[in-house]
C-alpha cells in the first residue's frame, strides 16, 4: 500500500529519472518533495478542508436539530398578528415579553429589518416571564385586547407604545396605564377594560407559552426565520442584531 502511494505520488509530481538506481531516486525524490513547501501546502490545505466539512456537519447537525424541534410551532394563522406583507415570503416569528429589556431592544432591530426587506413580514407570540409576572401577562392581555377591538394595526401600535414607554424587567410601568394607552389609540375605554377583566386572552397567552416550550424556547427573545414556501426554518435565539438577521435571510433564501 505504501509502494502504491509513494508511486501515485511520484506520477503526479513533475519528477524525471533515469531507469538504473530507480528506488535511491524514487527515496531521494520523496524526501525532498516531503521537505518543499509545496508539500507542505499541500498537507495544510487538505487539513483546512477536513476542517471546514467537519465544521460544516457539525453546523447543519445543530442546525437540523433546531428545525426539528422547531417543526412543533403552531403555523402562522388567522389568530395571529402580522406586520408587513402578509404574503411575503418570509417570517420573523418572535416569541416575546412587553417587560423584557432584551426584547425592548430587539424590537427596534426587527422593525429595521422590515424596513429593509419587503419580503418578511413579522408574527409576534406572547412568552411572558414569570420573573417579570404579573406585569407582563397584564400587559400581553392587554395587547390581545386591543388587537380584539382594534384590529391588526392597532396591536402592532400598542406593542409599540409599551417597548416605548416601559423600562423593562417587570416594574417597566404601571399597569394603570395599559387601558389609558389603549384610549390614546382611539379604542373604547370600556370595551378593553371588560375585556382584560373578563381574563379572554389567558388561554391563548398560555398555549403560546408552551408551544414555544415545545419548540425549544427558554428565554426572549425567542426568534424563528421562516421560509413559507418551503417551510423551512432557522431558529434565531436572543436580541440578534440586524446584521445577523440579514445573514440568516441570505442563507434561507439561498436554500
Amino acid at each position: 500500500m505504501k509502494k502504491l502511494l509513494v508511486t501515485g505520488l511520484l506520477m503526479a509530481a513533475p519528477f524525471t529519472f533515469a531507469n538504473d538506481d530507480v528506488d535511491a531516486q524514487v527515496e531521494q525524490k520523496l524526501n525532498e518533495y516531503f521537505a518543499s513547501e509545496e508539500f507542505d501546502q499541500v498537507i495544510d490545505d487538505a487539513i483546512n478542508r477536513y476542517v471546514v466539512r467537519q465544521q460544516e456537519a457539525q453546523r447543519d447537525a445543530q442546525r437540523q436539530a433546531a428545525r426539528d424541534q422547531a417543526s412543533s410551532l403552531i403555523p402562522v394563522g388567522d389568530n395571529d398578528y402580522v406586520r408587513g406583507n402578509p404574503d411575503a415570503r418570509f417570517t420573523l416569528l418572535e416569541y416575546s415579553d412587553y417587560e423584557c429589556s432584551f426584547c425592548k431592544r430587539f424590537h427596534s432591530t426587527a422593525k429595521q429589518f422590515l424596513e429593509r426587506n419587503e419580503d418578511v413580514n413579522w408574527v409576534y407570540r406572547h412568552f411572558p416571564l414569570d420573573f417579570h409576572n404579573p406585569l407582563a401577562t397584564r400587559q400581553a392581555e392587554a395587547a390581545e385586547c386591543v388587537g380584539k377591538v382594534g384590529g391588526n394595526d392597532a396591536f402592532w401600535a400598542y406593542s409599540d407604545a409599551i417597548f416605548e414607554r416601559t423600562n423593562s424587567n417587570g416594574n417597566g410601568m404601571d399597569a394603570a396605564e395599559l387601558v389609558p394607552m389603549a384610549v390614546e389609540l382611539g379604542l373604547d375605554e370600556a370595551e378593553v377594560q371588560a375585556c382584560i377583566d373578563a381574563g379572554e386572552f389567558r388561554p391563548k397567552i398560555q398555549l403560546q407559552i408552551q408551544n414555544a416550550q415545545s419548540a425549544g424556547v427558554s428565554g426572549t427573545p425567542g426568534n424563528f426565520l421562516l421560509d413559507n414556501e418551503t417551510g423551512d426554518v432557522i431558529p434565531l435565539a436572543g436580541a440578534q442584531p440586524l446584521q445577523t438577521l440579514e445573514s440568516a435571510l441570505a442563507d434561507l433564501a439561498a436554500e
